[in-house]
C-alpha cells in the first residue's frame, strides 16, 4: 500500500468502535472556554474544522474536572450539565463525516500557576525546581477523602460527556498533571495506600479508570494518555509505564496514547524525551520521525492493546511507515493540525506532505527551556480557527512573542478580577 492507502484504513477497536482512518488529533489545550470556564461556540467551529479536514479521531484539549483547580485561564471545566446544549454541539461537530471525538479529562494537581491557584494540591508537598517557584506554589498533600472526591469527579465528567454525545474520554495521565504525579516516585512520596510502592502509586489511575467504566455505558470508549517516562531524575520510568499499561490493558482500556515529559522537562513540546543530555536528538529517532515509537514497540512485546503514538510526525511517509511497522495503530499529530487542519484529507487524497511546523525560539532561555512559546503560539492558531479564520503557518518572531504575552496578560488580569483579587 502507498501512504494514502495505509493511512486511510479504518481501525476497529476491541469494543467494535470504528475510527475511519489512522489520523488522530492529539490533545492541545485550546483555552477557548469563557473566563468562568464554560463551553463556547469557538470550540464547535474548531472541531468541525478538524473533522471536515479528515481527522478520524479528535481528542479535545484538557477539560478540567474541578473548577477550583485549572491549569490555564479559560480551560473548560465539566462538573455538571449547565452547558449540555453546547456540549452536544461540540460533540456533533467532531463527528462530522463519521469521525470520532473523545473528551480529554484532566486535573492539573500542582501544575496550576499561582495566578490561578494559591492552594494547589498533589500527592505530596513536593515543590517545583527552584527557578519555577515564582510561577508555581508548593502544593499541599491531598487527604484520603480529597483523593476519593477527585476520582468521583472524573467519573461524573465522563458520564456527562457520554450524555452529550462524545464518542469517548481520554484520561490525561501524562505531562506531569495529577494522574502523572501519582505515578511518579518524585512527586508521590506518600506511605499510605496511595503511594510507597509502584503498585500503590498506580492505584489512583486504576481507580479513576474503574469509576469511569462504572459511570458510562459498555460502548463508550475510555483511553489514557501516558508518559513513556518523565525524563526526570527519580521520576516515572519506562518499566513502571509498561506495568501501568499492562494493568490497564488487563482491565480493558480501549486506547493508550504514548507521550512523555512534564513542565520541568517538557518532552511533549520539544521532543526532549529522546534527546541526549546535550539536547541532540538521536539520528535513529530523526529517521523515524516519531519520538516514542521505540517505546511503543516495547509495549507491543508485552500487551495487545491499541496504541497511538504522538510527537514528531512531519511527513506522510513517516506516518505511513509507523503504521506499516505495526508499532502504532494511530498516528497522533498536534502542531501540524494547528497550522494545516486539512492535512489528513490532503494526504489521503494522495498529496505529498511535509509539515510547515518549525521550532519557535525567542532567545529568552527560560521561555525556550520551558517551551512556552511552542505551546502558546500554536494555541493562538487554534483561537483563530475557532473564530472562523485561517491559521498562520509561520510565527512572526518578536511580533508573535508580543502577541502571546499580551493575550496571556489579558487573560491573567481578567481571571484575577473575576476571583475578586
Amino acid at each position: 500500500m502507498n501512504a494514502a492507502e495505509q493511512l486511510s484504513q479504518p481501525l476497529t477497536l476491541k469494543n467494535g468502535a470504528i475510527i475511519p482512518n489512522r489520523f488522530a488529533k492529539s490533545a492541545m489545550s485550546e483555552t477557548l472556554g469563557t473566563i468562568d470556564n464554560r463551553v463556547t461556540k469557538d470550540l464547535v467551529r474548531l472541531y468541525r474544522t478538524w473533522a471536515e479536514g479528515g481527522t478520524g479521531l479528535s481528542i479535545t484539549g484538557n477539560v478540567m474536572v474541578d473548577r477550583r483547580h485549572i491549569g490555564e485561564p479559560q480551560n473548560v471545566v465539566l462538573e455538571d450539565e449547565r452547558d449540555l446544549e453546547l456540549l452536544q454541539a461540540w460533540a456533533e461537530a467532531g463527528k462530522v463525516g463519521g469521525n470520532q471525538i473523545w473528551m480529554q479529562l484532566n486535573h492539573p494537581g500542582k501544575q496550576s500557576p499561582k495566578m490561578l491557584n494559591k492552594d494547589p494540591v498533589s500527592p505530596s508537598a513536593v515543590p517545583f525546581r527552584k527557578e519555577m517557584r515564582s510561577m508555581f506554589a508548593t502544593p499541599r498533600a491531598l487527604t484520603g477523602p480529597e483523593i476519593e472526591d477527585i476520582v468521583r469527579r472524573f467519573a461524573t465528567s465522563a458520564a456527562i460527556a457520554e450524555k452529550a454525545g462524545f464518542s469517548g474520554v481520554q484520561v490525561h495521565g501524562a505531562h506531569g498533571y495529577l494522574v502523572s504525579q501519582f505515578l511518579s516516585p518524585h512527586h508521590n512520596q506518600r506511605t499510605d495506600e496511595w503511594g510507597g510502592t509502584a503498585e500503590k502509586r498506580m492505584r489512583f489511575v486504576l481507580e479513576v479508570y474503574q469509576a469511569i467504566r462504572e459511570a458510562t455505558g459498555e460502548g463508550f470508549n475510555v483511553g489514557i494518555k501516558l508518559n513513556s517516562a518523565d525524563f526526570q531524575r527519580g521520576g516515572f520510568t519506562e518499566e513502571e509505564s509498561l506495568a501501568v499499561i499492562e494493568a490497564l490493558a488487563e482491565k480493558g482500556i480501549d486506547l493508550v496514547e504514548i507521550s512523555g515529559g512534564n513542565y520541568e522537562n517538557p518532552a511533549m513540546a520539544k521532543g526532549a524525551g529522546v534527546a541526549k543530555e546535550s539536547g541532540e536528538v538521536k539520528q535513529s529517532t530523526l529517521a523515524r520521525e516519531a519520538y516514542f515509537l521505540e517505546f511503543a514497540e516495547k509495549v507491543r512485546e508485552r500487551v495487545d492493546v491499541p496504541l497511538m503514538v504522538t510527537g514528531g510526525f512531519r511527513t506522510e511517509t513517516g506516518m505511513a511507515d509507523a503504521i506499516a511497522s505495526g508499532a502504532t495503530d494511530l498516528v497522533g499529530i498536534a502542531r501540524p493540525l494547528a497550522v494545516e487542519p486539512d492535512c489528513p484529507k490532503r494526504i489521503m487524497a494522495g498529496e505529498s506532505f511535509t509539515s510547515a511546523v518549525k521550532p519557535i525560539r525567542t532567545g529568552i532561555r527560560l521561555i525556550d527551556d520551558m517551551a512556552l512559546m511552542e505551546v502558546s503560539w500554536y494555541t493562538r492558531q487554534l483561537g483563530r480557527m475557532g473564530k472562523g479564520k485561517a491559521p498562520r503557518t509561520h510565527d512572526r518572531g518578536v511580533l508573535s512573542l508580543m502577541e502571546v504575552i499580551g493575550v496571556m496578560a489579558s487573560r491573567g488580569v481578567r481571571t484575577r478580577l473575576r476571583a475578586g483579587e
